[in-house]
This record gives C-alpha cells, structure tokens and sequence, in this order.
C-alpha cells in the first residue's frame, strides 16, 4: 500500500461533543431533524442545507450527489433540479431514494429514506422566480449529465438564452421540483470509543416508531 494510503487508515477523531438519548429527542423526527438543523445552523456549520441524494438506476447501480433542501414540512423534503438529469431519469424508473446530512462540526449525521414525488406546478414555478436571474438562465443553458465538446458550449447557450428571455426566463419545462416523503429516519451522533448513539423513527401504520440502533 502507498504511504498516503497508509496515512488514511490512521486517520482517527473521537466523538466527544454530544449525546442523542430517548428521553431528551422529539418524539417527532421532523421535529427533531427541524431542532438539528437549527443548531446546525446556529453553529455556522458550512452549507447546513446541503444533502446527499442516492438514488438507483435500472441497472440497479447506486448513485449520490450533492443536492440542497429548499423546503421542509409534514408532507417531506424538498429540492429542485433539471429533471433530465441523471438523478432525474433515475427517480421517473424507481421513485425511491434517500438523503444525508452531514454535520461535521457537530458530529452528527441524519439519513431519512422514502418516496420521491414532484412537487406542484405552482411550487416549481415559485421558487424558480425567487432564484437569481443567472440561476433561471443557467437552467435552460446546462443540457444536465450530458456528454458536451467544451465550456463553449455552456457560456454560448447562457448568451442565447439571456437574449431570448431578457429578465423574464420562464420556468423550462424540463426543471422542477421533488419531495421525498419519509419513510424512515435515522439520527446519528458521535460519540466516544466508537460506541455512537443512533435512533431510528420507522413509519408503522401511519405513526412513528422509535428504537434505538447499535452503532
């Protein structure tokens, strides 16, 4: 093995910050997730909203990437995105996926699982004209997960587009948003000698379950 691989595998934190215990979490795990991200963004903790996105394609391959929650409520986790894209034709073949935050700072971890559907129209167009003008036009500029020659490419359709549509780009009829509905979440905080603190809330008859998991 190589020096730098020898270094990774003796690279070690101890968790020491916090503890996660039944009697001191919400009952509710959007009200829990809801009093993390608080913290979390209290803490100054670098993009707090942004969150790991897996979804599976119909060659039964995982796939991640960074994504960032624009919305939260009862009904699920929001986010938006070019619906062509990878993700996207991943998500119209099988509409099940699940999300991670990572706190680093605060070290902890939430992971929640679910069924992903679209957001409304009306959603959709709403936080799209709340976005910058460079964001709209960048939405019909970017052919997304799509081989292209150069950077040419991008710059040119963003000329094109901000000539076409001025100040006013509509919402394109390829981006929108989704929500994942949960299923199952799971808290986790670090914690000394490895010995972490996970709850897990489960869905079961429309109410949720909590256990405790080991680590």
């Amino acid at each position: 093995m190589s020096k730098l691989s020898d270094t990774i595998a003796d690279l070690r934190k101890s968790y020491e910050q916090a503890e996660l215990d039944e009697n001191q979490s919400s009952d509710r795990p959007l009200r829990q997730f809801e009093l993390w991200l608080d913290q979390a963004i209290e803490a100054h903790v670098p993009e707090p909203n942004a969150m790991t996105l897996a979804t599976v394609g119909s060659d039964l391959r995982p796939s991640t990437r960074i994504v960032l929650i624009k919305g939260y409520d009862e009904r699920g986790l929001v986010w938006y995105t070019n619906r062509d894209s990878r993700k996207g034709r991943e998500l119209g073949g099988n509409p099940y996926a699940a999300l991670q935050f990572h706190w680093v700072e605060l070290e902890r971890v939430v992971r929640i699982e679910g069924r992903v559907e679209f957001t409304s129209d009306e959603e959709s167009d709403r936080y799209f004209n709340s976005r910058p003008l460079d964001s709209r036009i960048g939405a019909w500029s970017s052919p997304q997960s799509q081989p292209i020659g150069s950077r040419a490419v991008l710059v040119g359709n963003a000329a094109k587009y901000a000539a076409k549509f001025g100040l006013k780009p509509p919402r394109p009829p390829h981006w929108g948003g989704y929500r994942l509905v949960p299923e199952r979440w799971e808290f986790w905080q670090g914690r000394k000698s490895r010995l972490h603190d996970r709850l897990c809330y489960q869905l079961e008859a429309g109410q949720w379950q909590r256990s405790r998991l080991a680590p």
